[in-house]
């Protein structure tokens, strides 16, 4: 029997159990290709309900659950202790766990002025859209850099979301994200651990959505888009691939690899705009 394409890898996937969701749909693949994940979420019924699900794929031993505020510094360190501990080992983390505001998404004329927001609210977004992926990030690149591979993949958003108004505090969240991704590429350049991010490419039909919001759910992006990137990324087929952000939607696997990267990749976060910056003395 041909070998899966992740088989013997352990990954950490954070906002895993949502059941219309970006994470629940990357759980999915990953066991599928033959990885064993452990699911992070701080919905424990949501847990239960899509490790079964997953259980049900790929057996009985293919996710962990844990319950995790990946806002909390001590829970992301512990939850990457857990599963080593656990699960045997490491190797990927998908960083996707996120959280908007509710009004932020209905659609309309709705969203706040950013001096509208209240420090609560903006601690509350920022705290798991942008310290979440430091934390979770700073907790497994030690053990990532020891044994001299890793993959770390960044659920951000799309470029316009990250700017546009009514959109704080989600946007700079996420701007904050792929700074992030971007900046740790570069340190980590040449170790073996990778880090890039994978997005839809637009809004998603995910359970961020309200059902009550004004936009069409038929007009939304599948979740599954996700899918064979995140396995592709995930894998030792992306060796050398490094500080990109990958587009889920144009990810089309009838191309040749170098036809599909062209079509779905780009760098990530600004460089464009770094190359402006000046430098004097030099």
């Amino acid at each position: 029997m041909q070998q899966k394409q992740l088989e013997g890898k352990i990954a950490i996937v954070t906002g895993a159990a949502s059941p219309r969701g970006l994470g629940r749909a990357m759980t999915e693949a990953l066991v599928r290709a033959g990885a064993r994940v452990s699911m992070t979420d701080i919905n424990q019924q949501w847990l239960d309900e899509t490790s079964n699900y997953m259980r049900e794929i790929a057996g009985d031993d293919c996710v962990m659950t844990q319950v995790v505020d990946v806002s909390s510094f001590g829970e992301a360190e512990r939850s990457v202790e857990r599963t080593i501990e656990e699960l045997g080992g490491l190797h990927i983390l998908v960083n996707n766990a996120g959280v908007a505001p509710r009004n932020m998404l209905m659609g309309g004329e709705t969203g706040n002025k950013f001096w509208e927001v209240s420090a609560e609210e903006w601690d509350r977004v920022v705290g798991v859209n942008s310290n979440g992926p430091f934390y979770m990030t700073r907790s497994v690149v030690p053990h990532m850099l020891a044994q001299g591979w890793g993959r770390i993949i960044g659920v951000t958003t799309s470029m316009n979301t990250m700017y546009r108004a009514g959109g704080t505090p989600y946007g700079p969240s996420k701007a904050a994200h792929e700074a992030l991704v971007a900046m740790a590429s570069r340190e980590l350049e040449g170790t073996g651990v990778t880090v890039n991010v994978l997005v839809p490419g637009g809004m998603a039909s995910t359970d961020l959505i309200p059902d009550d919001t004004a936009h069409q759910r038929e007009n939304m992006i599948d979740p599954m888009v996700m899918q064979k990137p995140v396995v592709w990324l995930a894998s030792e087929e992306s060796d050398g691939i490094n500080g990109q952000r990958f587009i889920g939607y144009y990810w089309d696997e009838d191309l040749p690899l170098e036809e599909r990267l062209a079509k779905s990749a780009a760098p990530a976060a600004w460089p464009q705009l770094g190359a402006q910056a000046i430098r004097l003395n030099q």
